[in-house]
């Protein structure tokens, strides 16, 4: 087939397609230029989803009439300059395509005036073309409206998804640059529907109060802004760890305040929580990244959204110990509510928000209940990780161990807790080479199949290091010959299975090495349901004390539950 120059027309619609995906992409470039005009109030309308409209009035500098025409042809832009100006980008907008590819594909509406004019300026765009022209009465200021998008490519309309789906993604957009920008004014209508106002006082908490509710946002620890000269900065806020989601679409990020996605930053924070939340379990938190514009490349994709650091190793190093570090200072105990504390809670905080809430906000307003699995609520102890001297009362059900400490009564979970206690114990043995083993008076056999085989074949001096010896013998069969202390009987296979299965479901981020002390440190712990001595309940507390992070187990989970003296005499009618 012959080389071809595209129409003009086509060749506007495929570059469209890089940098207008969905609604929502129309809103981000619009809002993105309104931040960039310098307004301080921003709103937002949307219909069906972003399909029907999408319409951003800001209070900024406007454009003058002379350049109206101009904002609307490829690669056009007042924030740069050269070629230079790339590596230093200080903006969010830059490219230059936003105006003119959103245009190509709905009809689209323009209305401006700056303030050094005394009449604004109204344009319109259907397909790309200009239609009309006209001087219109408006305050200072920059209205974008955009009708019907993909009305003239029906094929891209069958891509999207519901309409709650498509309002999802632009609340949460907006909700994100809300927090980015706390001192602007933000406003979302959705169906003529109020569903978000922040206020403007420029305290990113306020902004969390209004996203997230009070009970939630009063759960989040804040990660202050170093007065130091390092060139990489963070701060922000983040959730203790009992407000964790089914995903991590509550992990956000801005560098330099422009939002960004990146897998390597959420692996770092996922890092940093591991095993202070459950197990395929996500943080809530917002951080803000600091650093010199000349060390991160913001031109690598259409749409902005991602990143490259010049030094990433640094930026997640940085990321990582500026989280765990937080969460070390700050692990508070588990707080009992009673059933009219939780509803008190309800009526002041959660229900008070709207339907239309932001996606963001939407997924929390619902965590002090943590979606219905678990009923408690983190109260923040005066100390920081370490637990008080308890005193052992007694054993309830064989499986928990009734304590009482400073300001009430503790309810340990004799597992969990001894969990947490193997986990230190290996781990600080595992860093001297000191694990203890045990050779067995027979050899264990056990079978894989081919891919488990494989995996295991390419560990074993992994699983050496942490007590195993295990040989290849014939086929897919291994002999197990030794294995660490305090494993034996049908925990060695299980542990093992337990591995392997871990490894082929979560192949990215795996870490054997986390594995197997997080595997081990269950296996060789006390069991639900075994009956403990006195003298040994108190041998366990002691331990449990003196462990770094004793309110979680390995897998996240909590070691115990505080029942205050204050809510024992409300149930017992003494308050």
């Amino acid at each position: 087939m012959p080389i071809r120059v595209l129409p003009p027309n086509v060749a506007a619609k495929i570059a469209a397609g890089e940098v207008v995906e969905r609604p929502v992409s129309v809103a981000k470039e619009l809002v993105e230029n309104a931040i960039d005009a310098g307004a301080d109030d921003i709103r937002i309308q949307i219909m069906d989803g972003g399909r029907r409209l999408v319409q951003v009035s800001d209070d900024g500098q406007g454009i003058p009439t002379d350049e109206i025409e101009l904002a609307f042809a490829r690669h056009a832009t007042s924030k740069i300059r050269s070629a230079d100006d790339l590596y230093q980008i200080r903006t969010l907008g830059f490219r230059g395509e936003a105006l003119a590819s959103i245009a190509a594909v709905s009809q689209l509406t323009l209305s401006t005036r700056t303030r050094q004019e005394n009449v604004g300026t109204s344009v319109r765009f259907e397909g790309g073309d200009l239609v009309r022209r006209e001087s219109v009465a408006r305050p200072p200021g920059t209205l974008v409206k955009v009708e019907n998008l993909f009305y003239n490519t029906p094929a891209r309309l069958k891509f999207l998804r519901t309409e709650a789906t498509e309002s999802g993604h632009i609340s949460r957009l907006v909700s994100s640059y809300a927090l980015a920008y706390p001192e602007k004014r933000f406003t979302l209508q959705n169906n003529q529907r109020m569903s978000l106002r922040t206020t403007g006082t420029g305290d990113q908490y306020d902004v969390l109060v209004t996203l997230y509710g009070l009970d939630t946002a009063e759960r989040m620890l804040e990660i202050e802004r170093r007065q130091d000269e390092e060139p990489i900065q963070v701060w922000g806020y983040i959730g203790a760890p009992s407000l964790h989601r089914s995903n991590g679409q509550d992990i956000i990020f801005f560098v330099n305040r422009r939002w960004i996605q990146d897998r390597s930053l959420s692996y770092a924070v996922n890092e940093a929580y591991r095993t202070l939340i459950p197990e395929r379990r996500y943080p809530i938190l917002l951080l803000n990244i600091r650093m010199p514009p000349q060390e991160v490349d913001v031109n690598i994709h259409p749409t902005k959204r991602e990143v490259r650091f010049r030094n990433p190793r640094e930026v997640f190093r940085t990321v990582q110990r500026a989280v765990r570090s937080k969460l070390m200072s700050q692990h508070p105990v588990p707080k009992v509510q009673m059933p009219a504390e939780r509803s008190q809670q309800g009526r002041h905080g959660r229900d008070s928000l709207t339907p239309d809430q932001s996606r963001l906000a939407l997924d929390l307003h619902r965590t002090a209940d943590m979606d219905g699995e678990r009923i408690s609520s983190f109260s923040r102890p005066p100390s920081a990780a370490r637990l008080p001297m308890l005193r052992v009362v007694g054993q309830v059900a064989q499986t928990y161990i009734i304590a009482e400490g400073p300001g009430g009564m503790y309810l340990i979970d004799q597992h969990a807790a001894h969990e947490r206690i193997r986990y230190e114990t290996l781990k600080a043995q595992q860093q001297a080479s000191q694990i203890a083993s045990q050779e067995l008076l027979e050899p264990q056999s056990i079978t894989a199949n081919p891919q488990q085989a494989e995996l295991l074949k390419d560990n074993l001096e992994i699983l050496e290091a942490y007590g195993f010896k295990i040989r290849p013998s014939e086929g897919t069969t291994f002999s197990v010959e030794r294995v660490p202390a305090n494993l034996h009987g049908e925990s060695i296979s299980a542990a093992l299975w337990e591995m392997l299965d871990a490894a082929m479901e979560d192949s990215e981020g795996f870490s054997w090495e986390d594995q197997a002390l997080i595997t081990l440190s269950c296996h060789t712990a006390i069991r639900a349901g075994q009956t403990l001595s006195v003298g040994e309940m108190r041998d366990l507390v002691r331990q449990l004390e003196q462990s770094d992070l004793p309110h979680s187990c390995p897998h996240g989970r909590p070691t115990m539950v505080h029942l205050s003296q204050a809510q024992l005499e409300k149930e017992f009618g003494r308050r």
